[in-house]
């Protein structure tokens, strides 16, 4: 039985991005001085602030990333799959081991071959994408912040604020995330999120959950977090129970092209109806 650690790790200082192509592996996150005086008075330069601290400028300045993609939930295997994204998320695609893609190719969302059956196809390749990428679209057009505070929880100080997004924003625009980064490092540490895919906001908050990032490490001056681990939230208990969850991003790569082209023998993925 795992319990809730706070593995609010280990650290950032992150150099300008260096256009090292050879330099393709993961290096272990150093120590930073934190958010700082000044720097946390509104819930806007929260969010700024935390991008700088895992070096977008570094990650976008690169065209495309991929990785595999290990991800366990609720006691299953949820997904195996290698992850190939343009930094600006505008382009994304999953390839399984059994030959079969989901690929977002920038304005609709196919399935391929098209005898594949894969009924969360289109929240696996947004949802599980975004998270991976969150650090580097805090700021992003249709992004909504409030209610920035400082918070100290199980004897640990972090800064937090609500992320939400206006209504013409991706398939749940209802969905929102409460953001929590450490004050030591100024890194994402956790979020707390509903999931309002093919169901009611009122649904959804009834059982928000978090995503808690660890083992930050650096791939070309970026801040990335190789791990994660999945609880149960709420406003009062915060992180509560054993975990329900975790994932394991591995052979991070950053790429100068990639495909995202279609094949002929595949089907669009519609956009869910509210229950």
């Amino acid at each position: 039985m795992k319990k809730i650690i706070f593995i609010m790790v280990l650290l950032v200082a992150i150099s300008a991005c260096k256009e090292n192509k050879k330099d393709q592996h993961l290096t272990p996150v150093e120590a930073d001085g934190g958010i700082g005086d000044g720097a946390t008075s509104l819930s806007d330069s929260f969010a700024q602030r935390l991008e700088e601290s895992h070096n977008k400028d570094a990650y976008t300045s690169k065209k495309a990333i991929s990785y595999d993609l290990l991800l366990n939930f609720n006691g299953k295997q949820r997904l195996d799959v290698k992850v190939t994204m343009l930094t600006n998320s505008s382009k994304l695609r999953m390839d399984f081991k059994d030959g079969s893609s989901i690929i977002y190719d920038g304005n609709e969302v196919y399935l391929t071959p098209t005898n594949t059956e894969n009924p969360s196809a289109r929240f696996d390749i947004f949802t599980w994408t975004y998270f991976t990428a969150m650090p580097f679209k805090l700021t992003d057009s249709g992004t909504q912040w409030n209610g920035f505070e400082e918070k100290t929880i199980n004897s640990k100080a972090f800064a937090r604020a609500k992320l939400s997004f206006k209504n013409d924003v991706g398939d749940t625009a209802d969905d929102w995330y409460m953001t929590y980064a450490d004050t030591d490092t100024n890194l994402l540490s956790y979020a707390a999120y509903i999931v309002t895919y093919g169901k009611t906001l009122e649904k959804a908050e009834a059982a928000p959950h978090a995503i808690v990032y660890t083992n930050y490490k650096v791939l070309d001056g970026v801040a990335i977090a190789d791990s994660w681990e999945f609880y149960n939230w709420s406003e009062e208990k915060e992180l509560y129970g054993d975990s329900i969850g975790d994932a394991s991003l591995t052979n991070f790569m950053f790429m100068d092209e990639a495909d995202f082209k279609v094949p002929s023998d595949s089907k669009k993925v519609e956009a869910p109806k509210q229950n």
